[in-house]
């Protein structure tokens, strides 16, 4: 089976599972523990907390290890607004964040404060002037995904971060599509708070990291925890932290070269489906689209009914986000594109990776256009 759903999860690199394999035998120890150790454990964690500090530009007090991009999500957003809602209790999201903003917002939402969810722009980005009409006395903070998961939009964040830095409002980012494969530093983008996840860069799963401006007050989901200085609770697992940060430096190396890459596969793919004479449409502007992302709609295929048709003919390809698939629901970033519901349902997404090749994509067309042709025999 062909795998081109890199944007849901990518399989482990072999130098992030070598050290994995290796920290686990050898720092196994609470990085609490006041033996030796625990010590060496301690000393491993905070070199990998540089690490990846100088890799967003950041400042290693500010960064703390997670289980993940939902976790951080969730921390950060709770522990800001917490932290800060002495000045207002006015918050602002878009329609087709991750569920993980999404869900945060609507539990704050019933602890009384204000929430507004802005659409998108036809081409799946947000704009600062979309933000702007919606800004009150009372707004703290704007949370937003650097890069769309269903369609792949970047958000302008330089330009959103900045001028929300300038009225004092906080910024959380959302860059777990966008690590490793677009270049990260929370000083040029002026936000407050970002969430990062391992396992869409090669790493463990499990594992991911939230930085927060060191700077600002934020308060603690649970009280009294000892381990990654109060903000989350728990035993850190250093050996899945060594692992991303392997994972991490490997994928920067490469990274303007495989971005160039993923233009050529994503090239290399629809015209290979123009050369089946298939009528597709592709959201999102290729200016302002990752390109290792690629949103398609066939006209009148359901998208589940297209990717299970995939399934079958050995492709592994998505619905949208991943923590969509299994509700059969129309895309909720296509919604706020302005698509109809059916159009919204419509939606198939591809993602590359460093593992998909041209032999790869050349053989998922011929495969996807029969995919379309079994589909379409049912309509």
């Amino acid at each position: 089976m062909i795998y081109l759903d890199y944007a849901a999860t990518t399989p482990m690199s072999d130098e992030a599972l070598a050290t994995y394999t290796e920290v686990a035998k050898h720092y196994f120890a609470n990085t609490m523990s006041l033996h030796d150790m625990g010590t060496k454990a301690n000393d491993l964690l905070n070199f990998c907390r540089e690490k990846l500090a100088q890799a967003i530009h950041g400042d290693p007090d500010g960064l703390y290890f997670t289980s993940g991009g939902s976790e951080s999500n969730f921390l950060a957003i709770e522990g800001l607004t917490r932290g800060n809602r002495n000045k207002g209790n006015h918050i602002i999201t878009s329609h087709g964040e991750h569920d993980s903003i999404i869900n945060t917002f609507k539990r704050l939402e019933t602890e009384g404060f204000d929430v507004t969810y802005i659409d998108r722009q036809n081409d799946g980005t947000v704009r600062f002037d979309d933000i702007m009409p919606h800004l009150k006395e009372e707004t703290i903070l704007v949370a937003l995904g650097h890069v769309n998961s269903e369609v792949g939009a970047i958000q302008d964040i330089e330009t959103i971060g900045g001028e929300l830095f300038k009225k004092n409002i906080l910024f959380h980012c959302d860059v777990v599509q966008s690590f490793g494969r677009l270049p990260i530093d929370v000083k040029s983008m002026h936000v407050s708070s970002l969430s990062i996840s391992s396992h869409k860069i090669y790493g463990p799963k499990g594992v991911g990291a939230c930085y927060i401006d060191p700077s600002l007050k934020w308060e603690p989901l649970l009280p009294n925890g000892s381990h990654e200085k109060g903000f989350r609770a728990g035993t850190v697992n250093v050996p899945g932290i060594a692992s991303f940060i392997t994972a991490s430096e490997a994928i920067y190396k490469t990274m303007t070269n495989e971005f160039e890459r993923m233009k050529e596969l994503r090239k290399l793919f629809t015209e290979s489906l123009d050369d089946l004479n298939l009528s597709f449409v592709i959201e999102g502007e290729e200016e302002t689209t990752l390109p290792s992302t690629l949103a398609i709609r066939i006209n009148k295929i359901e998208g589940q009914q297209l990717m299970l048709a995939c399934n079958q003919l050995g492709l592994a390809i998505a619905t949208g986000s991943a923590c969509h698939s299994g509700h059969h629901a129309p895309s909720s970033t296509l919604i706020a594109m302005g698509r109809s519901k059916d159009e919204a349902r419509e939606l198939v997404r591809l993602s590359f990776g460093k593992w998909t090749t041209k032999e790869d994509i050349r053989y998922a067309a011929r495969q996807f256009g029969e995919a379309v042709n079994r589909c379409s025999s049912h309509v």
